[in-house]
């Protein structure tokens, strides 16, 4: 019996009272953070691989089905406006295709050749980086990508919640942060998921800070798509350089970006 298809700790739920469900799932969602912690050397390891490829010029890709390809894609989808890459650097992709991001596609992950499919389409080589998500570990999908990828000596990731699955297994960096029983029996949307997310985060997040894609603790790379990042974009001007807020304003329309808008008033000032 898989970990995440075993039978929750909790039962009754149909007679539990509002504030009792809350506190059972909240109490199953303080789980997740010593899980995930328990996982860090393993996710440093697949994050010094990835960086090794990255920086050469390899490309990031998430693969899963359901919950876990939703996930993948809504981290990938977030690193061009956070850190000002290009969308091609992190992709995510789910089984079934955009369609499955709103709405469940039947069987699509049970099919073994698409995933690589999907994956030829990007033109996937092995100076790619390749994470398969799935909370089971089972899922065919997932599986057979991590396969075809593990064949041409690109790095491979697995996140799943389930040890001695098969993911765990086939993937080269295994990541799997066991979070129990789901509070709801086999809703692996529910702490797997949360636990899937916070290891994407992770994985996302650090790459891009040693890429170079940060400065001290801001984003000096996003994109200025709307009024709150453009204030809060001329802020970190303010901040890194001490100028009045109205000139950081007008540097950072003037450039585009907040480290190049950094950059030119420091250079002035050295004049």
């Amino acid at each position: 019996m898989r970990i995440t298809e075993s039978d929750s700790l909790h039962d009754n739920l149909e007679n539990q009272s509002v504030n009792e469900l809350l506190t059972g799932i909240n109490s199953e969602d303080a789980k997740v953070h010593q899980a995930v912690a328990e996982q860090i050397p393993f996710i440093e390891k697949f994050i010094t691989a990835a960086l090794e490829k990255m920086e050469t010029g390899g490309r990031l890709f998430y693969i899963g089905a359901g919950t876990s390809g939703r996930l993948g894609i809504v981290d990938a989808s977030e690193c061009p406006p956070t850190f000002g890459v290009p969308h091609g650097l992190v992709v995510g992709i789910i089984a079934g295709g955009d369609a499955a991001i709103r709405k469940a596609v039947e069987f699509a992950e049970d099919d073994t050749t698409q995933a690589w499919k999907d994956l030829e389409a990007y033109n996937f080589s092995a100076n790619d980086v390749l994470v398969g998500i799935a909370a089971s570990g089972s899922t065919p999908y997932v599986l057979g990508g991590i396969e075809k990828a593990n064949e041409i000596g690109a790095v491979t990731g697995g996140i799943t919640c389930n040890p001695g699955s098969k993911l765990a297994e086939l993937a080269s960096f295994p990541m799997i942060p066991v979070v129990g029983p789901e509070f709801v029996t086999g809703s692996t949307r529910m702490k797997s998921g949360t636990a899937q997310k916070l290891v994407l985060n992770m994985i996302s997040t650090t790459l891009m800070i040693k890429l170079g894609r940060v400065k001290g603790n801001k984003m000096v790379d996003m994109q200025l798509s709307n009024n709150k990042l453009v204030d809060r974009g001329a802020r970190m001007i303010v901040s890194e350089t001490g100028v009045a807020y109205a000139y950081a304003a007008q540097m950072l329309e003037e450039f585009g970006s907040v480290r190049k808008a950094v950059e030119a008033i420091i250079k002035e000032d050295k004049k």
